[in-house]
């Protein structure tokens, strides 16, 4: 069944950004993929329309991508064009809307089973975000899976939404939590991690890339070590899909979470990859509507994958959003995004380090895209207020790691992060806003 057009007319909400009237191609940089060299950041830049906006009287520097990334014309036109001319719902409909509905959604799911290299299309399960996608590991194969006494082993680098779920599984089954170290660069020692595990781990959960430091850790060590020592693994790569290309079937793990609103897509859509034979295996998340095969009033039996674990109506113009944005970074290119970020982070180390107040919070030698920093005799939470009152926008506070937090001695960091828009112009804003910080409260 045929879709839509992908490209359209503007609706007048998007005239008005730019004065256009037709749609914006990927024309940034050059549509070269991973193979090309060039980066041309304002041709990135031009396909993001709230790039364009002043705060303050000045041009906003966007540098909070970690906590969500802006949105280019193709993901708004994307759900535009879904909500104009193909809504519906979906697998419940006979006509034609209903069908071409189904048929964008379920490319929706083609296209994230090709991004992460998935063997199957049904191993990609569709959640509201990286929460959520976890949160059903923990109710699920949790519930399934482990027993008073087993031990589910972190890292002292996760985000609150790679802690919680387990405290609520400890405190509903009894299991243990165990954490591996940081050491005072930010880093998990891989000796310490591989040292935690034991007969009675049965999970790793941990982070591929810190939202608070930036540190990337050797995933595909760890899941080796952790597959030796017979226990299962969970990546949460919320922080890393952005940025770096990553195959599931390479790494193998067991199973892996991101959201769509950090991958410049929508937000309250996620994605939950699991190995068939998990996901087979594992109960039911939530009941409802398009869960089922057959219900009666004594018994239900259940769809199978990956609807067993998508109750309900589901985000399916937010489906059709994330694959506009899968589609994007593809054209832009993952191993050029990468460098591209890469260099901008350096180039905002050495400038940051010079300014002798600051302190950078995380060297790990493995980093991507975050540098988080406090500043002596300054509160972060002052710094964050000072740097938007330049136009300079960053995140201040725990960054929901707390753990984290009370490792390093710290109770929050100005934490500045990058994404394929951004330019050493915004790292010269940043400096520039923090030497006035300097010289406001401590000169």
């Amino acid at each position: 069944m045929k879709a839509a057009a992908e490209e359209i007319e503007r609706p007048s909400a998007l005239k008005s950004i730019d004065g256009g009237g037709s749609v914006s191609v990927c024309h940034g940089p050059d549509r070269g993929g991973d193979h090309a060299g060039f980066y041309d950041v304002e041709a990135v830049r031009a396909d993001f329309p709230i790039l364009g906006e002043t705060m303050h009287g000045y041009p906003l520097a966007y540098l909070d991508s970690a906590a969500s990334a802006q949105k280019p014309f193709q993901v708004i036109e994307a759900e535009y064009a879904f909500y104009a001319r193909d809504y519906a719902n979906i697998h419940r409909g006979f006509y034609v809307l209903s069908q071409r509905a189904t048929e964008l959604y379920d490319q929706a799911r083609r296209k994230v089973q090709a991004f992460l290299n998935a063997r199957h299309e049904h191993e990609i399960v569709f959640t509201r975000g990286a929460t959520d996608a976890i949160n059903l590991v923990a109710a699920s194969f949790g519930e399934a899976f482990l027993n008073e006494g087993d031990e589910v082993l972190l890292t002292g680098l996760e985000h609150h939404s790679n802690i919680v779920p387990w405290q609520l599984l400890r405190e509903k089954k009894g299991i243990v939590l165990k954490a591996a170290p940081v050491n005072d660069a930010g880093e998990v020692p891989l000796d310490e991690f591989i040292r935690l595990l034991g007969p009675r781990t049965r999970l790793a959960a941990f982070a591929h890339v810190s939202n608070v430091l930036g540190t990337v850790l050797p995933i595909a060590e760890m899941i080796r070590a952790a597959h030796e020592a017979g226990a299962k693994v969970l990546i949460d790569a919320a922080q890393s899909v952005a940025h770096m290309k990553i195959d599931v079937q390479a790494l193998d793990c067991d199973f892996l979470v991101f959201s769509g609103h950090k991958l410049y897509g929508p937000t309250g859509i996620g994605v939950l990859y699991g190995k068939e034979e998990l996901l087979d295996a594992m109960p039911p998340y939530q009941g409802g509507g398009d869960m089922i095969a057959s219900v009666s009033l004594e018994r239900t039996t259940y769809a199978p994958l990956p609807a067993k674990f998508e109750a309900g109506t589901p985000p399916i113009a937010q489906a059709v959003g994330l694959g506009a944005a899968i589609n994007y970074v593809t054209a832009v290119g993952l191993h050029r995004i990468g460098a591209h970020e890469a260099g901008l982070l350096a180039y905002a180390t050495e400038r940051l380090s010079a300014i002798k107040p600051l302190t950078i919070v995380g060297t790990a030698v493995q980093k991507a895209s975050v540098l988080s920093f406090v500043m002596d005799g300054v509160h972060p939470h002052d710094i964050a207020q000072m740097l938007d009152s330049r136009g300079v926008a960053v995140r201040a506070g725990h960054h929901c790691a707390q753990p984290l937090m009370a490792r390093l001695g710290l109770p929050a960091t100005v934490r500045a992060t990058f994404g394929l828009y951004n330019t050493t112009a915004e790292v010269d804003a940043l400096t520039e806003a923090l030497e006035e910080v300097e010289v406001m409260f401590l000169q």
